[in-house]
């Protein structure tokens, strides 16, 4: 079956899908999640809440210690800031799908490339498998929020 992507709505089923994984997202109250799909270069999603993607492109006026560290490095890309999928929703390739697209909507607008960061630690194996597979590359790490978590960056060209 093909599931349409749809125009991120920030939605009280998205938010709790959000911050059921706000260990490796980050937990969000409802006014931030709505500035940052107003800001968004990029956000879908997939039914009322079976999947969701929002990125960035360098443009955005976003203080996530991830995206400045990356801003600080690239003059022109599209951020990853978070992608989720739903328990009940796994296995059908929406992740899959919303980077597909996202991937063309990167190079329509001419940029070159796709960044994300992955925690490692703690760890998240799922996601490093995930990337692995769409190409991603690895282009460096930090400890952010003093200490707390440690991420590796993450770069895939379009």
């Amino acid at each position: 079956m093909y599931e349409r992507l749809l125009p991120l709505e920030p939605s009280p089923a998205l938010l709790a899908l959000n911050n059921a994984h706000a260990v490796e997202l980050s937990w969000l109250e409802p006014e931030r999640f709505a500035a940052l799909v107003a800001m968004a270069f990029w956000a879908k999603q997939v039914g009322e809440a079976d999947a969701f993607l929002i990125a960035m492109d360098q443009d955005a006026a976003y203080d996530s210690p991830n995206f400045l560290w990356l801003r600080a490095r690239y003059e022109r890309f599209v951020y990853v800031d978070r992608v989720v999928v739903a328990d009940h929703a796994r296995g059908r390739g929406l992740a899959q799908r919303l980077y597909s697209e996202l991937f063309t909507a990167a190079a329509k607008a001419g940029h070159a490339c796709v960044l994300c960061e992955v925690n490692s630690a703690p760890p998240n194996l799922a996601s490093d498998r995930f990337h692995l597979a769409q190409g991603f590359s690895e282009i460096g790490s930090a400890e952010i929020y003093g200490g707390e978590k440690t991420v590796r960056y993450l770069m895939r060209a379009v």
